[in-house]
């Protein structure tokens, strides 16, 4: 197969590009080399290409900027989605496009389904279900990947923002009112290669991310004790738990992120590990 990655300079388009190439030609772009913003350019750069898989890893992430810039965040995570899956209808091609758990509101008490509707309270949630609208109402071959909370050792992450706040502070306020499950890009990398590598890939949407669950606290505690297990901080600050309504920010969050994955793995034989799993073989690496 001939695989186009958009967004390879991205915090899960760097383990992407990793986990596809054994898959065919991997064909690989980074924001300056295919910019989702720029509809002419992009269906000309698809066409040029002619891809018998597009994997759509970029995105417009910055969530609470998105709130300043909605139709930059829209440009991005809506209409360019759309022109990816209408040139992939061209050509007959897949297109695999990552969503997020903030589609939702966040007031369901149990994970959220992909039958459930989405009602995202932001600007950013709001442009990823528009994109997730325009790909399924395109006509193109297509898997939606709805995942939660996603970290790695590229890009900007809560991660690691803690790991840098931990070796500059000695006490931290950190909400933990806010559920989901941290997913490490490369795991969700590597599941995206396993389903590819199937002899026939259903269309839809599913929900792929971290088994458990945790909150923003309890996370941030876990990560300062596992880095400073595994030598990456000499001393572990103080984390105090707090309230959303102590950390406003200009994009609201939804409560409850939880996703509940078992279509996924009714469908491909797919389950991620636990989120704890994943964050300590993701520090691990970060030590060489």
């Amino acid at each position: 197969m001939k695989i186009l990655l958009t967004g390879c300079g991205g915090q899960l388009g760097r383990e992407l590009k990793r986990s596809l190439a054994c898959l065919g030609e991997l064909v690989a772009c980074d924001r300056h080399q295919l910019d989702l913003a720029q509809p002419d350019a992009l269906r000309e750069a698809v066409r040029a290409i002619a891809p018998t898989v597009i994997v759509n890893a970029a995105a417009y992430t910055a969530v609470d900027q998105a709130e300043a810039e909605p139709a930059v965040a829209d440009a991005i995570n809506a209409v360019g989605p759309r022109i990816l899956a209408e040139e992939a209808r061209r050509l007959g091609a897949l297109l695999i496009h990552y969503s997020t758990d903030y589609v939702f509101d966040g007031a369901k008490p149990a994970p959220y389904s992909e039958d459930d509707t989405p009602a995202p309270l932001s600007a950013y949630g709001r442009g990823k279900r528009d994109g997730e609208t325009a790909i399924t109402a395109s006509g193109a071959r297509h898997l939606i990947l709805r995942t939660s909370w996603v970290y790695g050792l590229h890009g900007a992450n809560f991660m690691k923002t803690m790991l840098r706040l931990g070796k500059e502070r000695d006490e931290l306020r950190v909400v933990g009112d806010q559920f989901g499950a941290p997913t490490w890009s490369r795991h969700l990398a590597d599941a995206t290669a396993l389903i590819l590598a199937r002899r026939e890939i259903p269309d839809g949407l599913y929900h792929l991310a971290a088994a458990g669950a945790t909150n923003w606290h309890e996370y941030a505690e876990t990560i300062f004790a596992e880095a400073r297990r595994a030598g990456l901080l000499e001393k572990i600050p103080m984390v105090r738990r707090i309230a959303s309504a102590d950390y406003p920010l200009p994009a609201p969050r939804p409560a409850n992120s939880r996703l509940d994955c078992s279509r996924c793995q009714r469908d491909f034989g797919l389950a991620l590990p636990d989120w704890r799993t994943g964050l300590i073989d993701c520090l691990a690496d970060a030590r060489f």
